[in-house]
């Protein structure tokens, strides 16, 4: 049991197709969490998810929503309410982003920033208030891009300020009800990094006094130690995990 600490428990990890999600659902699993894998369209990714969970000896299933759309949100609640019938951990992974300047943002972009990464944990953490009991965990995230916002990452970066701000109101309101809700604010990470030019990753490289970025696992290893009962007493916190990075 003492190296199980979620044995019992579910865990919903949005965005758990690749990347940090799929890391967590990972974590999660090993620690002996029932995994909820939601994708929107990496369906192959989720489905190698649960496989590599299930091969490991745990126990996850899949399920698809766009959670910039509450009725698709709801869906997924009712599904989860059918198998596997509880749920004690969100994780509010998933996210977008895209750039660009000022004067050239659109309708579309605007549209596609805030859907995913304002309303998608709003709706999920509202479908969430009517399921988790005591002991149950809001996990939100962030990006330390929300503290240091660049050039071009305005949409983006007010985006994550507002789960922030979510945070610190829905930690006050179910903490009542002994749920705990934090956020985790990474900076840099690999694999999100792989596609980025030498130049851009090494910016992000040296912002940091380790002289890299970090992992997803380094990532999935917070959001464990967020959802496991050693954190009964945090909440309404942001906690940063970007290796002490300046941007």
């Amino acid at each position: 049991m003492a190296d199980k600490p979620l044995n019992g428990k579910v865990a919903l990890v949005t965005g758990a197709g690749r990347g940090i999600g799929r890391e967590i659902a990972l974590r999660l699993a090993r620690d002996g969490a029932t995994v909820v894998a939601h994708y929107a369209s990496s369906s192959a990714g989720a489905a190698q998810t649960v496989a590599d969970i299930e091969a490991a000896g745990g126990r996850a299933l899949a399920y698809q929503a766009d959670i910039a759309d509450r009725a698709q949100v709801r869906e997924l609640f009712a599904s989860i309410d059918r198998a596997p019938g509880r749920l004690d951990i969100v994780v509010n992974n998933a996210g977008v982003s895209t750039g660009g300047v000022l004067a050239d943002v659109t309708d579309e972009d605007i549209a596609y920033v805030f859907g995913i990464n304002v309303f998608g944990p709003l709706y999920v953490a509202s479908e969430a208030a009517t399921r988790l009991g005591a002991g149950g965990r809001i996990i939100n995230f962030s990006s330390s891009i929300a503290r240091f916002p660049l050039a071009g990452a305005g949409l983006y970066s007010a985006a994550k300020a507002a789960v922030e701000s979510f945070t610190e109101s829905w930690s006050k309101e179910l903490g009542a009800r002994g749920i705990t809700v934090n956020t985790v604010i990474p900076g840099a990470v690999s694999p999100g990094m792989s596609d980025a030019t030498p130049e851009y990753r090494g910016f992000f490289e040296n912002a940091s006094p380790f002289k890299r970025i970090g992992t997803a696992e380094e990532i999935a290893a917070v959001v464990a130690f967020l959802a496991s009962p050693e954190a009964s007493w945090v909440s309404g916190t942001h906690l940063m995990a970007n290796g002490a990075a300046n941007t």
